[in-house]
């Protein structure tokens, strides 16, 4: 007769518990995973299988969950999972800030969307960007990645009680500089193009006050901004996909500096 009890499967929870952390704190802050249209069930489920799948191949850890010391892992890995996605993150952030410069520039700030991923309101260029990486990041397997990094991190951060290093804290906050840098230099073809059409219609008006340019100047702007972003769209897709691979090798790199 086959008896289960509490004890027996005490070891075999334990196993899966600690790789579940993690792999829910990543999902709960990595890009498309933590969309609110995934539902939380189904997050939760896709984490426990994902643990399920790594964990069999991890070694025993022998820390027990309801313990101080298992109090102290528990922090751990979820600091872990939540400084993988917060990093992948970044990419997504500088393309919303060179969306909002651009729609700034274009007089299209005062156009929001609400955004269900960052609670709140989004310019809509901003927005229109954000879904087209998404695109993007699904379309150069960029999910598969993440699960890859994931299953790499438990190799070189093993569930151990071994405190974390803050140099991979520090790597993280270096590699937030990606948000100004790359957001800019998404945005700054079009943010001089028209940085160039609102001086020349100051001089303008400057020149001939009968000029109407505030009748004449939004349309002009919004014009020229929208056929300046139809042009933006054919070096979007190798720009992200070096960002995709700038990210990913910040990512090793903060793992490693935590290890």
């Amino acid at each position: 007769m086959l008896n289960l009890s509490i004890m027996t499967l005490y070891p075999l929870i334990a196993k899966f518990f600690w790789p579940a952390l993690r792999v829910l704190a990543l999902f709960s802050t990595a890009p498309v995973f933590k969309e609110k249209k995934i539902g939380n069930k189904t997050r939760v489920g896709l984490a426990i299988v994902i643990a399920i799948l790594i964990g069999q191949n991890l070694p025993d850890s022998h820390i027990e969950i309801i313990s101080y010391m298992g109090l102290w892992v528990a922090i751990q890995q979820f600091i872990i999972g939540a400084v993988m996605g917060l990093t992948l993150e970044l990419i997504f952030v500088a393309v919303r800030n060179a969306g909002e410069i651009i729609g700034l520039q274009m007089g299209l700030s005062f156009a929001t969307f609400f955004d269900p991923a960052a609670g709140g309101s989004m310019p809509v260029i901003a927005r229109i960007l954000n879904i087209l990486v998404t695109l993007l990041f699904l379309t150069f397997n960029g999910h598969l990645w993440i699960l890859n990094v994931l299953a790499d991190s438990f190799i070189l951060l093993p569930v151990s009680a071994n405190p974390l290093k803050g140099d991979g804290f520090l790597a993280m906050v270096y590699a937030g500089g990606m948000i100004f840098k790359s957001g800019l230099m998404l945005g700054l073809p079009i943010i001089t193009l028209l940085l160039t059409l609102n001086l020349t219609l100051g001089l303008l008006n400057r020149l001939t006050p009968q000029l109407s340019i505030f009748v004449v100047g939004f349309p002009l702007t919004l014009s020229i901004g929208m056929v300046a972003m139809s042009m933006m769209m054919y070096t979007l897709a190798p720009f992200f996909e070096n960002m995709m691979k700038d990210i990913f090798y910040q990512l090793a790199k903060i793992l490693t500096l935590l290890a």
